[in-house]
């Protein structure tokens, strides 16, 4: 490709509303453009860049059996309606009416165009197990779009959906994911660990996140170096350790203008860890308001995602003072006794359920009791881990206690186990060998592909711009031309250009005149936009011996004579792709 045509320009200035490098070196080196708020047009090498991506992720996708497919943005509101998320997704799902007043739905994924396709397509066992993908346009409309092409509203996802007739092999494709997916990060250069995850919106027995550890990240990921446990903050536990200690008898005390755990802690000369907290949410179970009474530790925080899978409950709300008073509790002074059990639902973790003689509300104001204990005192409906982990906690899977840390990441793709919660909503079933019809199984697989190359950008860049890998970066070489008025300079430039190309060479010429381009722009583009190879022509280089070369990220300089500019660039590039499918060899598995 010749530079002259393309369409864009690079930048010199910093731009003042880009929060990220990636997305400041995007917009400089004519990645992107944006149109609004998490909207973005892609430009020459922002798109050639997002179409070498998306061959690895057909690479890979084809090689566990995928079957490539192309599904509808746009969907008739009944379909979502039917498996109930256009009830239980927030307004990041767009919702409109088209001209004829039907509702509609713009896809922020596509679980349930598979499942419906399924019930056109599969029949039987014998079809199954299936593996579709696409590589299509979605649209989320996010409350607050940041970070270039991290946080958008309309992104290109690769998405894939498993159909399996049983667990087992739902399990066999979804452990062909995760392995297919950590090649697909090693082969784009891009560091990146697998986490265990929360189901979400999409629901399902297991989800792993793929987290790309960066300080710009949103997600918090807790770690254990020892051990090597990884978990998203929604679903990281914690090992508790259950202190021995006999029952001491209740004892009611006086603890005036004591709201707080740290307030009566230390008006009683206790601690945190000797003291249980209230947690009050407010959940509707078919129409009826009840109070989710939370019981735990007191130096702990309760996981309103882990109360509410382990609760089972739809929705849930931090509940008001008048919610709390209506069960017979008082808020700052809280308890579980004696409180209406028929208005309430009373989860008490099971560290506070092992301990015993814990300081906690009287349910009367300036007043707790000392030494409650769990079974003796009060009762729960339900107890289990509800609280959420924190840096320094002792690691859950290892019976040292190591501790764990705290890193912050960025998700560039995730992997479900879905089971039938689709197939079933809109009757996708087979025939099994009995004759009798059961529900198609599913898995379900992302990558965003725009998110994914903002990542890389993050990753591979210095001073003087981008610097990425070979797999991924918008050209493999640039010949950058000095045309003056040499005799037979830019004759010369044009057939080495020709030459190369004819040869199977992903190049880019930049053949701008002076007038479009001096010398020194030209440099400072060829290194901006991140191209690994680069190679210059000029009067200087040709008196020299040949033409000046060097490896983008390694910046040192060398002279290569014409004949040998061939056998430079296919070792140069041997060399670069070697260094990635060397990470691909010890890409982790499952």
């Amino acid at each position: 490709m010749k530079l002259s045509n393309i369409f864009g320009k690079t930048l010199r200035d910093d731009q003042k509303d880009a929060d990220v490098i990636s997305s400041n070196l995007m917009l400089r080196a004519g990645y992107v453009r944006q149109l609004a708020a998490g909207i973005y047009s892609y430009l020459h090498y922002g798109q050639k860049s997002l179409r070498k991506i998306e061959q690895i992720l057909r690479e890979e996708m084809d090689a566990i059996g995928g079957d490539e497919v192309c599904m509808p943005i746009v969907h008739p509101a009944e379909i979502w309606q039917k498996t109930n998320r256009w009830y239980e997704i927030d307004d990041s799902l767009v919702r409109f009416k088209d001209r004829n007043e039907r509702d509609m739905v713009l896809a922020m994924t596509h679980e349930e165009i598979v499942a419906h396709l399924c019930t056109t397509e599969i029949d039987t066992y014998k079809q199954l197990p299936k593996l579709v993908y696409q590589v299509y346009t979605k649209f989320r409309d996010e409350p607050r779009s940041r970070s270039g092409l991290i946080r958008v509203r309309e992104f290109t996802m690769k998405d894939s959906y498993s159909l399996d007739t049983s667990y087992e092999g739902l399990e066999k494709q979804y452990i062909a994911h995760y392995n297919a997916y950590h090649r697909i990060y090693t082969r784009t250069g891009l560091p990146a660990i697998s986490i265990l995850s929360d189901t979400g919106m999409m629901g399902g027995k297991v989800a792993h996140e793929y987290m790309y550890v960066t300080d710009i990240g949103e997600d918090t990921i807790f770690i254990c170096e020892e051990s090597g446990y990884k978990a998203n903050k929604e679903v990281a536990t914690i090992k508790k350790i259950y202190p021995e200690i006999e029952p001491k008898p209740l004892e009611k005390v006086h603890t005036p203008e004591t709201k707080t755990i740290t307030d009566v802690a230390e008006f009683l000369g206790v601690t945190a860890q000797d003291c249980a907290k209230m947690v009050f949410f407010s959940t509707k179970i078919e129409e009826e308001t009840k109070v989710v009474v939370t019981v735990v530790r007191g130096d702990m925080e309760a996981h309103p995602i882990k109360i509410q899978k382990l609760g089972k409950f739809t929705n849930l709300e931090p509940a008001t003072e008048a919610e709390i008073a209506s069960i017979g509790s008082v808020a700052g002074y809280a308890s579980p006794m004696d409180i209406d059990r028929e208005k309430s639902i009373v989860i008490v973790d099971d560290l506070v359920a092992n301990t015993n003689n814990l300081v906690i509300g009287a349910n009367e104001t300036d007043y707790h009791v000392i030494n409650s204990c769990y079974g003796r005192d009060y009762k729960a409906d339900i107890v289990g881990d509800i609280v959420s982990a924190y840096e320094g906690a002792f690691c859950p899977i290892s019976e040292e206690n190591y501790p764990l840390k705290t890193v912050r990441g960025v998700e560039i793709g995730n992997i479900f186990q879905l089971g039938t919660k689709y197939t079933e909503a809109l009757g996708a079933v087979f025939m099994d060998k009995d004759g009798v019809p059961k529900p198609i199984i599913m898995g379900s697989y992302g990558i965003g592909v725009g998110r994914l190359l903002a990542c890389l950008c993050e990753e591979y860049n210095d001073e003087k711009g981008l610097c990425l890998p070979i797999s991924i970066a918008p050209y493999e070489v640039i010949l950058t031309a000095l045309l003056d008025n040499t005799e037979g300079l830019a004759e010369k430039a044009i057939e080495l250009y020709e030459d190369l190309k004819a040869d199977g060479v992903d190049i880019l010429f930049d053949d701008r005149n002076k007038k479009l381009a001096s010398p020194g722009v030209k440099f400072k583009d060829a290194e901006l936009i991140g191209i690994p190879i680069q190679l210059t022509i000029s009067k200087r280089s040709l008196k020299n011996g040949g033409l000046e070369a060097q490896i983008r990220s390694e910046g040192k300089k060398q002279i290569i004579p014409l004949e040998n500019i061939k056998e430079f660039i296919q070792e140069t590039r041997t060399k670069l792709y070697a260094e990635l499918n060397d990470r691909v060899k010890n890409a982790e598995t499952w």
